[in-house]
């Protein structure tokens, strides 16, 4: 049997590396853009503030170990056409490769806004392994001191991180009224403290209208008039799904022009599964699809599609939209549902917010975490949790516990019942996470 998996990121790779665990006599192919196999994208922020040194240290293997795995990677590859009838796929030099089983895993690239200006030299996107060497290199060449980041979400904010290590001045733009829409801004507040310390300026409410070229720099017009003059502009504004195949297979694209797939991450064609950031995401709580890309949706998704192409019916349980930033010494976390997305579904939100110490406090170091918890008021059920504090305090992992408690389709109160670890130095006999739900229980208990 031939699979062919056109796409050698996570989801692609993931798929294959599958498949050559449940079948090792199967020939698998993976198609490649670039010459960059399964290299952690989420990692290219950091390789460009230098907090890691080789940009080879970024692949999660390396093209020998795949290569000793079984694979066939075709490098600089670029599909062109898919016929589903005569199962063959069409690259670039008009080559047609047969296929027994096909895998999609073409992924997102980044959202360009159709404003004038927005091609110009200095202004850069941040998707994929090339954006990641175009900006170094500019970065590396040109010495810029100031720039301008558009977009508030994971990526402006991490890149804002980046750059700020590498002794960049920063304006940062965001069209809403805080940072990371996806958390509240009471808890987002302690993100936009940090970077107003270290100099850089927020501007809200404000949108992106035109990037003018002034020599060998730039000035960025908002919608208010402010104009702004930097060296470089990055535009972190989302991503749209690389579905360009999708037509010539047939497959039909749904919420936020992503492939329609099903849990077993079928496409509706004979033959043809897909899987990462170019398809819709089954949400666990919202029990349909939704459009999240995220590495973690990816890895989880490729596996899947690997073991169903070799005639499996595993289901992906769906996300639960978990992400975590850190900016500075601050990190930010959530999962699960804000409350206006749990009224939209019928649910009776109520969120609470509750602050306290990392651990006891009698022992040196402990910080001060905030919370937001939503559980349904009537059922007790929990819907979704954010949590902000200091890098080290374990904010992830404890936002771990809420994710867990989602999946799990928990209420608030089943949260006090988990045996969860302590010792002084790193909790307390009750952790911050069980305080947070027993505050959530009062607050409903003494309003009902």
């Amino acid at each position: 049997m031939h699979v062919l998996i056109i796409g050698g990121s996570d989801a692609g790779i993931s798929a294959a590396l599958r498949i050559r665990e449940l079948d090792a006599a199967a020939e698998v192919s993976v198609l490649l853009k670039d010459h960059y196999p399964y290299y952690s994208i989420c990692g290219l922020p950091f390789w460009i503030s230098g907090e890691t040194a080789n940009l080879h240290h970024l692949a999660h293997r390396s093209l020998a170990e795949l290569e000793g795995a079984g694979l066939n990677i075709q490098a600089n590859t670029t599909a062109e056409t898919v016929d589903a009838r005569n199962k063959t796929v069409a690259i670039q030099n008009g080559t047609q490769i047969a296929y027994d089983r096909l895998i999609l895993a073409t992924g997102a690239r980044a959202r360009r806004p159709r404003l004038a200006g927005i091609d110009q030299p200095g202004v850069f996107t941040l998707r994929w392994m090339g954006d990641g060497l175009q900006l170094q290199h500019y970065l590396n060449v040109r010495q810029p001191r100031h720039a301008v980041i558009v977009g508030g979400g994971y990526i402006g904010i991490e890149m804002a991180d980046a750059l700020h290590r590498r002794g960049l001045e920063l304006a940062l733009v965001e069209h809403r009224d805080s940072l990371l829409h996806t958390i509240h801004p009471s808890l987002t507040a302690r993100l936009q403290e940090a970077l107003q310390q270290q100099g850089h300026r927020l501007h809200f409410q404000k949108r992106l209208v035109e990037i003018h070229g002034e020599g060998t720099a730039l000035a960025v017009e908002l919608s208010d008039g402010t104009l702004i003059h930097t060296e470089m502009v990055l535009l972190a504004v989302g991503a749209v799904p690389s579905t360009e195949l999708a037509g010539s297979a047939g497959i039909s694209v749904g919420v936020g022009g992503a492939m329609v797939v099903d849990r077993q991450l079928r496409t509706g064609i004979d033959r043809i599964w897909a899987a990462g950031d170019g398809v819709e995401t089954y949400h666990r709580l919202l029990q349909r699809n939704t459009y999240q890309p995220l590495g973690t949706n990816a890895h989880k998704q490729g596996r899947i599609a690997g073991e169903n192409a070799l005639g499996g019916s595993r289901q992906y349980a769906g996300t639960l939209g978990s992400q975590v930033v850190k900016v500075f010494d601050q990190v930010a976390a959530r999962t699960g549902l804000r409350s206006q997305e749990a009224v939209d579904e019928g649910w009776e939100p109520m969120s609470e917010g509750f602050c306290c110490q990392s651990h006891k406090s009698y022992v040196p170091g402990a910080e001060t975490l905030q919370f937001r918890v939503t559980g349904d008021r009537r059922s007790g059920r929990l819907l979704g949790a954010q949590i902000t504090g200091p890098a080290g305090a374990e904010v992830a992992k404890r936002l771990d516990t809420f994710a867990n408690a989602l999946y799990h389709q928990q209420t608030v109160e089943d949260i006090n019942d988990l045996d969860l670890c302590y010792t002084p130095p790193i909790s307390s006999p009750w952790d911050p996470v069980q305080m947070a739900a027993q505050h959530w229980c009062r607050q409903r208990d003494g309003a009902s």
